[in-house]
C-alpha cells in the first residue's frame, strides 16, 4: 500500500459537505487535504441590511447551529454600538445556548460518531446480565438494568432478522479497528437509543425559551423578547421556568451517568487512540455564559494555549477584549476566492472564484483563520485545556475524573497530555457537557433569583450613530470559537463576516503552507484497509465537523460524489 491516494467524498454523519484526501504509505497517513465543496455567500446577502435583522439571517447559515449564529450576531452588533443588555436577557441567552449545546454534544457522540467505535452487530453476542453488571460498575444510570439491556438486544435482533437495520444499516462492522466487547457494544447501543429521547428534552428547553427550534424567535439586539410576567400564561412565568428546570435535570442525569461514563470507558478501551490525531496543538476558545450585563465575568473560560504548553495559557477577559479582536485573520491562499491575502475579518472581501481542485494550489471553499499568524485548534478540547490551565474548578474536577476512569479501564495512569488526541477530543466534549449540565441549572437559579428581586427588564433599545462603527461578537459554540464581525455605516451593514469553528479546524493550508487542524491531525493516523478508511473518519468525526457553517451551500456543477475512491 505504497503512496495510495484515498478520497472520501462526502464525509457522512456531519452537517454540510466535506471532502478529505489522504496519501497513505506503509499503513499510515503521510499527507492530507481538507476541502469544503460548497458555497452560498451569506456575507453578500447581508450587505445593506439593517443590523438588527442580521441574527435572523445568520441562524439560517446551518440547520444545526442556528442558535449559536443568532447569539454571535446580536453580540457583534451590540459590541459595535457599545450596548449592554439587561441581566435577565443575559441569563436567558445563557440558558438557551447551554441547552442547545447539551443537545448538540449528546447527538454528536451517539448519533454522529459512536458508530466509529461501536460494532452494533457484535452486541447480539452480548449477555445482558454481564452488560448490566459492567454498566453498574461505571455509574448508577437506571437505563443499564438487565431488563432494559435485554429489551435492546431483542429489538436489535428483530431488526437483523427482518433485514431492516435502518439507522444501523451502513457501518464498518467487523473492521479490524473495532475492539469493544459484545457487552460494551450492547451498552453503547442501548445508550444510543436512549440518547434520542434525551436530546429531544434538551431541545424542548430551547423551544420553551426561544419560541421554537431550530431558528429561535426570541432574540433582539439589546436583549431578548421574552416578556417576564409571573401572572401571565402568555409570558415567561414560573410554570415555564420549572418546565425548563425539569428538562435540564433529566438531561443532566443522562450526561453524568451515561454519556460521560461511556466516553471515559471507550477512551480506556482504545488507549492507542489517545496517541493518534493530535495535529495542531495551539488552542483557542472564547469565554461564555456571562454572569453580568456587561460581559466581563464568565462561568466558562476562554483564551489561548500555544504549542501545547499549558503554562502559556492566556485568558480572554471580556466581550471587548483587544487580544482577540486584534489577532484574528483569515487567509484565502488555498481557497476558492479571488486573490491571495490574509486580512482581519473587518477588512475582508468575499469574491468567489470557481476553479479546479489543485492539491498544490486552491482546493477548498473554506478559508484559513489564523491567530497571531498561527493555525489554532478550536472546540471542546480547546476550552477544557484552557480551563484546566487557568484553574477552572469544575473543568478540573470533571477532567481529573475522566482521566481516572479511563486510566482505570486502560490499566494506566493518564495525565492531561493524552487529551491531545482523537479520543481526547471526545473526552473533552464529555467533560464540557458535564460542566454545562451543572452550569445550566446554576444559571436557571440565577435567573429565578433575579426575577424574585423584582427585576423584569429584558431589553435595552439600540441606537445607531452616523458614520462607521465596527463590532465583533463571539460565542463558544458546541464546535468551538465562533465569531461574527460587522462593519456598520449609517445604520446599515457595510461588511459582515462569520469566522466559524469548522473554518478554524477544516481550513486548508495558508500562504505559508501551515496545515489546519483536520489536515495536521490526520497525518500519522493508521489505515488498516485503504478501501475502508475508518481510522481517518474517527479523527475527522472527533472534531464534530459542521461544514454548512464553514462554506455555506452548493457547488458550481451541482455534482455530488458519494463513494470512497482509492487511487
Amino acid at each position: 500500500m505504497t503512496g495510495q491516494r484515498i478520497t472520501i467524498d462526502p464525509v457522512t454523519r456531519i452537517e454540510g459537505h466535506l471532502r478529505i484526501d489522504i496519501e497513505v504509505d506503509g499503513g499510515a497517513v503521510r499527507k492530507a487535504w481538507s476541502s469544503g465543496t460548497m458555497w452560498r455567500g451569506m456575507e453578500l446577502i447581508l450587505k445593506g441590511r439593517d443590523p438588527r435583522d442580521a441574527w435572523v439571517f445568520t441562524q439560517r447559515i446551518c440547520g444545526v447551529c442556528t442558535t449559536v449564529h443568532a447569539i454571535a450576531s446580536v453580540r457583534a452588533v451590540e459590541n459595535a454600538i457599545g450596548l449592554p443588555i439587561p441581566l435577565n436577557a443575559q441569563l436567558i441567552r445563557n440558558l438557551l445556548v447551554a441547552a442547545h449545546a447539551l443537545h448538540d454534544h449528546v447527538v454528536h457522540f451517539y448519533q454522529l460518531s459512536a458508530l466509529d467505535w461501536v460494532d452494533v452487530t457484535r452486541a447480539l453476542e452480548a449477555d445482558p446480565a454481564k452488560a448490566a453488571a459492567l454498566g453498574g460498575s461505571l455509574s448508577s444510570w437506571p437505563g443499564n438494568s438487565r431488563a432494559a439491556l435485554a429489551a435492546v438486544k431483542a429489538k436489535l435482533d428483530g431488526f437483523v432478522k427482518a433485514g431492516q437495520l435502518g439507522i444501523f444499516r451502513n457501518g464498518y462492522w467487523g473492521h479490524p479497528a473495532m475492539r469493544l466487547s459484545p457487552e460494551v457494544n450492547l451498552l453503547a447501543v442501548a445508550h444510543y437509543l436512549q440518547a434520542l429521547d434525551v436530546q429531544r428534552k434538551a431541545n424542548q428547553a430551547v423551544a420553551i425559551l426561544g419560541g421554537k427550534t431550530p431558528n429561535i424567535q426570541n432574540l433582539a439586539v439589546g436583549g431578548v423578547a421574552n416578556a417576564i410576567n409571573l401572572d401571565s400564561p402568555a409570558a415567561l412565568n414560573m410554570e415555564k421556568l420549572y418546565q425548563v428546570k425539569t428538562l435540564l435535570e433529566e438531561v443532566q442525569a443522562f450526561v453524568h451517568q451515561a454519556y460521560f461514563a461511556d466516553v471515559c470507558a471507550v477512551a480506556g478501551m482504545y488507549p492507542d487512540w489517545l496517541r493518534h490525531g493530535a495535529g495542531v496543538t495551539s488552542y483557542l476558545s472564547v469565554p461564555d455564559l456571562p454572569t453580568d450585563a456587561a460581559g466581563t465575568k464568565f462561568d466558562l473560560p476562554g483564551g489561548t494555549i500555544m504549542a501545547g504548553d499549558l503554562s502559556s495559557a492566556r485568558a480572554f477577559t471580556s466581550f471587548t477584549d483587544p487580544y482577540f479582536r486584534d489577532n484574528v485573520t483569515e487567509s484565502i491562499a488555498r481557497s476558492f476566492y479571488e486573490g491571495d491575502w490574509q486580512k482581519s475579518p473587518f477588512a475582508e472581501e468575499t469574491v468567489p472564484k470557481v476553479q479546479d481542485w489543485q492539491p498544490e494550489g486552491k482546493y477548498s471553499w473554506v478559508k484559513s483563520p489564523r491567530f497571531q499568524d498561527r493555525a489554532m485548534q478550536v472546540g471542546p478540547l480547546a476550552q477544557v485545556l484552557v480551563g484546566y490551565a487557568l484553574g477552572h474548578p469544575r473543568i478540573r474536577f470533571w477532567a481529573d475524573r475522566c482521566l481516572d476512569v479511563a486510566g482505570t479501564v486502560a490499566g494506566a495512569k493518564l495525565t492531561p497530555a493524552v487529551l491531545h488526541s482523537t479520543l481526547g477530543r471526545h473526552a473533552a466534549r464529555a467533560i464540557r457537557t458535564a460542566v454545562l449540565a451543572e452550569l445550566a441549572l446554576k444559571h436557571w437559579q440565577l435567573l429565578v433569583e433575579n426575577i424574585g428581586r423584582g427585576d423584569t427588564a429584558v431589553f435595552n433599545p439600540p441606537t445607531f450613530p452616523k458614520g462607521e462603527v465596527r463590532g465583533f461578537g463571539f460565542h463558544e459554540a458546541p464546535r468551538g470559537a465562533l465569531s461574527h464581525w460587522v462593519v456598520i455605516e449609517d445604520g446599515a451593514i457595510k461588511n459582515y463576516q462569520a469566522v466559524v469553528p469548522s473554518t478554524w479546524n477544516a481550513g486548508p493550508r495558508d500562504g505559508k503552507g501551515q496545515a489546519g487542524p483536520y489536515e495536521a491531525a490526520l497525518v500519522g493516523n493508521p489505515i488498516a484497509d485503504a478501501k475502508l478508511p475508518l481510522e481517518a473518519l474517527r479523527t475527522i468525526h472527533s472534531f464534530d465537523p459542521c461544514l454548512a457553517c464553514a462554506v455555506h451551500a452548493v457547488d458550481a456543477e451541482g455534482t455530488e460524489l458519494a463513494t470512497v475512491r482509492v487511487g
